[in-house]
């Protein structure tokens, strides 16, 4: 907890003045309680929620406890949840609907693995995890939606996106969300970047058309860091 704490505090005490930037840290949800007394510009976010609501789920956590000590979005579908615990397309729609159900801002997460990747099947692969996701989601609450593309092959493999493929992707996204949608909620629906995004390629990737921030990682653990990014955001966002 200290840790959190201090981390916290170094970065209310670094964040400068905003006008295009809004952001949101997701700490681990044993520290959320805590956090959300810390007085900050910043909003916070749950890593997960349950698919459920409430009722007899020995170690869930709804998205109505989370809204009730302050949280304001959640991570759904993040490829370590994917990955690691299984959770489905499925699983991932029934979170989506229980937080927004609850008021809260989903940052819903899609991307392709390698394999996908090498093989020219990553934009079905994305497609298909948003149209799951998003088949309850009705375009009047699509406002509480923000769509983050995590390249998993760019992920710890030693390979790296680069900012042109992270602009095809985000731009196919984009159009697909017209598709499911029309163009106004295409146009402003906010899709973050989510590999490796770093001090050193953040003005570069934020600066293309149709990404509008990140999705910080391991960059995020240090203030210096995360704040250099948030700078480069809010660069591109003024450009």
């Amino acid at each position: 907890m200290n840790e959190a704490l201090e981390l916290m505090a170094g970065l209310n005490s670094g964040l400068p003045a905003l006008l295009h930037t809004e952001v949101l840290i997701a700490p681990p949800s044993p520290y959320l309680s805590r956090l959300a007394q810390v007085e900050s510009n910043m909003k916070l976010a749950a890593q997960t929620c349950s698919a459920s609501s409430m009722g007899a789920h020995t170690g869930e956590h709804t998205a109505e406890m989370l809204t009730s000590i302050g949280v304001h979005a959640v991570l759904v579908g993040h490829s370590e949840r994917r990955e690691a615990y299984g959770e489905s397309n499925e699983v991932v729609q029934a979170k989506v609907s229980q937080a927004i159900e609850s008021g809260m801002q989903v940052i819903l997460c899609c991307g392709e693995p390698l394999e996908h990747r090498e093989s020219g099947a990553h934009f079905e692969w994305v497609e298909s995890q948003l149209r799951h996701a998003l088949n309850s989601v009705a375009q009047a609450t699509m406002n509480q939606v923000v769509i983050a593309y995590e390249p998993i092959w760019a992920i710890g493999t030693g390979k790296t996106a680069s900012s042109d493929q992270a602009q095809e992707m985000h731009a196919f996204i984009r159009n697909l969300l017209a598709d499911l949608y029309d163009q106004h909620t295409a146009t402003h629906c906010q899709i973050l970047y989510g590999g490796s995004c770093k001090p050193s390629n953040a003005l570069e990737i934020f600066s293309q058309p149709d990404v509008n921030g990140g999705l910080i990682g391991g960059a995020a653990l240090d203030a210096t860091s995360f704040l250099a990014i948030v700078a480069a955001s809010e660069s591109a966002a003024k450009a």
